[in-house]
């Protein structure tokens, strides 16, 4: 099961409460949890992948956090970002590169 997630909380509660609560009960504790439908470590192989795609590296690293405590794998990951260079742009892969490479050498 996904861990329980306050990033919301942490960074928005004050300003948009709301938005906080949807990110770490809804997404994060209801969609997260349907472990049932999709296990974690899918669930974080297809939101690496849609960040990627979407360029929206500044959530990037944390999900890559995340996507590596549910079992992704460095092997793993360079394969995905490899794949998804020819689909989503040699320079976004080259940029999720670089974040993943600080990650996964950790």
């Amino acid at each position: 099961m996904a861990k329980k997630q306050t990033a919301g909380r942490d960074n928005l509660g004050d300003f948009a409460p709301k938005f906080a609560e949807l990110n770490d009960d809804v997404l994060f504790g209801q969609v997260w949890s349907r472990e049932d439908q999709l296990s974690a470590h899918q669930r974080s192989l297809i939101t690496i992948s849609a960040l990627i795609s979407a360029g929206n590296f500044e959530q990037l690293p944390a999900h890559l956090k995340i996507g590596k405590s549910n079992g992704i794998t460095k092997d793993e990951i360079a394969e995905v970002i490899t794949h998804l260079s020819f689909y989503v742009g040699w320079p976004k892969a080259w940029s999720a590169f670089g974040i993943a490479k600080k990650i996964f050498t950790d």
